[in-house]
């Protein structure tokens, strides 16, 4: 799998031609109603078949980077290190080894390494931002009906 980590920002003029080809892009899908596409790069005069919704994530991808953000993308079954997925879940190496052991995230042992599928590292993620906020909101409503915010 190639990476570049952590990907690099994107140039003015790399965001500036990624605006104007995302608008052109994105008002092209919207006429589109095939879900096999083909394209022509006219430098070379060459047709290329793509998937509909290939082009729809080359979409996003063109938006992100108009923005400036770097973008990476991540085949949804890639297997990554534990300390690939203690520095997505902003946590130590050991902390992730004890919610592996506990079953929090699942894994598998390749020899005596474990990997971990970035799908579940991501959802358990998700999951953990969720309980979060629930709990940030029992917490605000606690503190509501306790007076704390009268003045």
């Amino acid at each position: 799998m190639n990476t570049l980590y952590p990907p690099d920002r994107p140039s003015k003029e790399e965001q500036k031609a990624a605006l104007a080809s995302y608008d052109a892009l994105e008002s092209v899908l919207r006429r589109i109603h095939s879900k096999d596409t083909e394209i022509e790069i006219a430098e070379f005069g060459t047709k290329i078949r793509i998937p509909l919704n290939a082009l729809q994530l080359l979409a996003v991808i063109l938006k992100e980077t108009g923005k400036g953000k770097p973008v990476s993308i991540i085949p949804i079954a890639t297997e990554i290190t534990t300390q690939a997925a203690a520095e997505l879940l902003g946590c130590s190496r050991p902390h992730l080894i004890k919610l592996l052991e506990s079953g929090a995230i699942s894994f598998t042992k390749v020899g005596k390494h474990r990997r971990i599928k970035y799908h579940d590292v991501m959802e358990y993620r998700k999951n953990m931002k969720a309980e979060q906020r629930r709990l940030l909101a029992e917490i605000m409503q606690a503190d509501e009906e306790s007076g704390l915010y009268d003045s």
